[in-house]
């Protein structure tokens, strides 16, 4: 089952404005501003968080109009997610800096991508040993 969105974005959501540059592979940034579009031109897949299994992403959950989501109202209807995590992620609100689109987001990520800055490179070494 997909779980509502953790209380804050993680540190290192690409849609986060104070993340840096680079820290995920290309096609993740490339995903992110297909969920733009009108409701009918989304992906059909929820965006999950990168750090925590079955977590709606918390930075996509804030920054599109999940009222608007392909996504979560096709896992709705597929009985991915109940009731509550559902009501949960519509209502989703966050304090954290995040950018205004996917586009935005993809658009930052990706600038450094084929050579990270050193903020990158070590958040990128501490999400590898977390996973080890």
């Amino acid at each position: 089952m997909i779980r509502r969105p953790a209380p804050a974005p993680c540190v290192s959501c690409p849609y986060r404005r104070d993340v840096p540059s680079g820290i995920w592979d290309p096609e993740e940034y490339e995903k992110l501003p297909h969920y733009d579009g009108e409701t009918h031109e989304q992906p059909h897949g929820v965006f999950l968080c990168h750090q925590q299994d079955g977590r709606v992403c918390a930075g996509w959950a804030s920054c599109h109009a999940m009222d608007e989501s392909l996504a979560l109202r096709l896992a709705a209807s597929a009985g991915l997610i109940d009731e509550d995590e559902f009501d949960a992620t519509i209502d989703y609100e966050t304090d954290v800096p995040l950018f205004d689109s996917g586009a935005e987001a993809a658009e930052h990520g990706l600038a450094e991508v084929e050579r990270p800055g050193e903020r990158a490179v070590k958040l990128v070494t501490k999400l590898a040993r977390r996973q080890s």
